[in-house]
């Protein structure tokens, strides 16, 4: 895990390795600063009467004065390096992350939430910011200060430095057992995290439905739930840690009043000639310099308690491999927009109890326009999601141009197949630059035409900036048939060799629906077009109508093949046409 987390440093490798550097000699400075003291203090408290001499004063003040510059220098260059070193990585990881996902296949997206994605993007990714930064300089800075300490205290205290060192054991094993309890609440509070997002999402998103059906308080019970699972295990997780502080200020301020009291034994009843007031003084700065290592160390430990389950989540997704990938010696261009399915089954799991298709076996030549209906969960969009190998068939074959889809370069394939999703989505921005999602060089001119045959040019140019109208987030100031139409025309404006309309003329009145078909009629009848709909009269002139149900093609045939014929096909025209009545 460490590993794969540490290829996001890269370009911040220099400065992640200056930092520890630079923390290193602030260090060493810090623990030889209380030594010259203790020096600059003997040659003050020369004792007898003896002369004091000026000159020795002067040269460990000197050096006290240098030491403390440099070492003020060397804490601001490795927190400046930390600072770079840290940002970078986290935003390098977010990268990595987020084009890790855009290589999902929907299988991949359909194993994780959206909320789950984005809380590991944010704060997931936070937190193992913030070890990294901890680890690059408090982490180096804490056990180097403890052991530099220890040394010293050895060097100036003699056996009382055993005091502080028989300390560490007691202390290490419970901060062992606090972990030990910490990290399964971390584990699953991470989880929560998750449904604590969901909650917001789906609030937010639906919003006016939530206002429409007056849903406000039941909204608000549903996350104050979600809020409060997230408050329990956190609280739980930080009751346990919070024991840390208080064992070191026991231990250590037990550890600095044994020294008092051994040492000031030492200097006045024994008379030890080793020790004296400058040097045991010294021992407690050097003392307290531990505390506060093992204190900071105590908060690293914390935060990387809260981190390794943050890490883990982001391993998730670095480690997780696209189900769908190009092949060695893929091919590049697809010849044309033929569809073939030979023996198709398609599940979406493979530990699914049953196939979503089954049985499929459909020839479509170039250019046809091929109708698809059927009632809701009948997989009409799950038939046409393995042409653009959303998915792959579980089963079968499926071919586009003569080829199996499973033969070509992923990116070739989906440039050649344009898919208008029943879920039609716009993005923040101009009108022009949703339209060029379809193609980024295309000219105004190309825009206006493909708006002209989708039926949006009319209602752009209604608007007082035109075809530079901002779009808001999720398309939120147009109507939901204005979208659909503005969808159609970038989805035309890949020039596709498959155009897939699923569902997606479902908010247009019947007039519109009609003459953006006469216009693929006329424009583009090279293009193999699917239309998924629930209306008839949006696939009655289509060349052949699929009629699905229950995962299976039910019929095929034209609308006069299937009118009468077709229980399915009929009942829903005449629902439609004649009000239920028979034809």
């Amino acid at each position: 895990m460490i590993k794969k987390l540490a290829r996001s440093i890269r370009e911040y490798k220099t400065a992640s390795i200056l930092t520890p550097i630079f923390v290193t000699f602030e260090v060493i400075l810090e623990c030889l600063i209380p030594f010259v003291i203790a020096k600059l203090v003997a040659a003050i408290d020369v004792g007898d009467g003896a002369a004091i001499e000026l000159k020795n004063i002067i040269m460990y003040g000197g050096i006290l004065l240098a030491m403390s510059f440099v070492s003020l220098v060397c804490g601001a260059l490795s927190g400046a390096f930390c600072a770079k070193a840290s940002s970078g990585y986290a935003k390098n990881l977010r990268k990595d992350i987020f084009y890790k996902i855009q290589d999902f296949s929907f299988e991949n997206i359909d194993k994780f939430s959206t909320p789950s994605l984005v809380t590991r993007m944010t704060t997931d990714v936070n937190n193992v910011q913030f070890s990294f930064m901890m680890i690059i300089r408090i982490a180096v800075r804490c056990p180097l200060m403890l052991i530099f300490s220890l040394v010293m205290t050895f060097v100036m205290g003699g056996s009382l430095g055993w005091i502080f060192l028989g300390v560490i054991p007691p202390l290490s094993l419970l901060l062992y057992l606090i972990m030990k309890r910490a990290i399964p609440l971390y584990h699953r509070v991470f989880k929560k995290y998750d449904n604590l997002n969901e909650s917001v999402q789906e609030n937010i998103r639906g919003i006016r439905v939530v206002k429409s059906y007056v849903r406000e308080d039941y909204e608000k019970k549903k996350f104050d739930r979600a809020a409060t699972d997230v408050q329990v295990d956190f609280t739980k997780a930080e009751r346990i840690l919070a024991w840390n502080n208080p064992l070191m200020q026991f231990f250590f301020y037990g550890v600095l009043s044994s020294v008092l009291f051994v040492g000031s034994y030492l200097i006045l009843s024994v008379g030890e000639p080793t020790y004296s007031v400058a040097t045991v003084s010294q021992l407690i700065v050097y003392g307290m310099q531990i505390l506060m290592s093992l204190m900071m160390l105590s908060m690293v430990f914390a935060m990387i308690v809260m981190s390794v389950e943050s890490a883990r989540r982001v391993c998730e997704i670095l480690d997780e491999k696209s189900t769908l990938t190009s092949p060695d010696n893929a091919v590049k261009e697809v010849a044309d927009g033929s569809v073939d399915f030979e023996g198709v089954n398609f599940k979406y799991s493979k530990n699914a109890e049953r196939n979503a298709l089954e049985g499929v076996d459909l020839h479509i030549k170039s250019g046809e326009t091929i109708g698809i209906i059927g009632g809701t969960g009948s997989s009409k969009t799950s038939l046409v999601n393995l042409i653009s190998r959303l998915y792959d068939a579980t089963e079968g074959v499926v071919k586009v141009g003569g080829r199996d889809v499973k033969e070509y370069d992923l990116t070739a394939l989906r440039d050649a197949v344009s898919v208008v999703l029943q879920k039609n989505e716009l993005f923040s921005g101009t009108i022009k630059e949703n339209l060029r999602w379809g193609d980024p060089d295309a000219t105004d001119e190309e825009l206006v035409e493909a708006c002209k045959l989708a039926q949006a040019d009319e209602f752009i140019r209604s608007f007082p900036d035109g075809y530079d109208t901002h779009i808001e987030q999720g398309g939120a100031n147009v109507s939901g048939g204005q979208k659909q139409r503005l969808c159609i025309a970038r989805a035309l404006l890949k020039k596709p060799k498959i155009l897939i309309l699923d569902d997606s003329t479902s908010a247009v009145d019947t007039r519109t629906d009609a003459l953006i078909r006469k216009a693929f009629r006329e424009f583009i009848p090279e293009t193999t077009k699917f239309i998924i709909a629930q209306r008839t009269s949006s696939v009655e002139d289509a060349d052949r109508i699929i009629v699905m149900d229950g995962g299976r093609i039910n019929a095929v045939g034209t609308h006069e093949q299937l009118l009468g014929k077709n229980d399915i096909y009929t009942e829903v025209y005449t629902t439609q046409n004649k009000g239920g009545d028979n034809v």
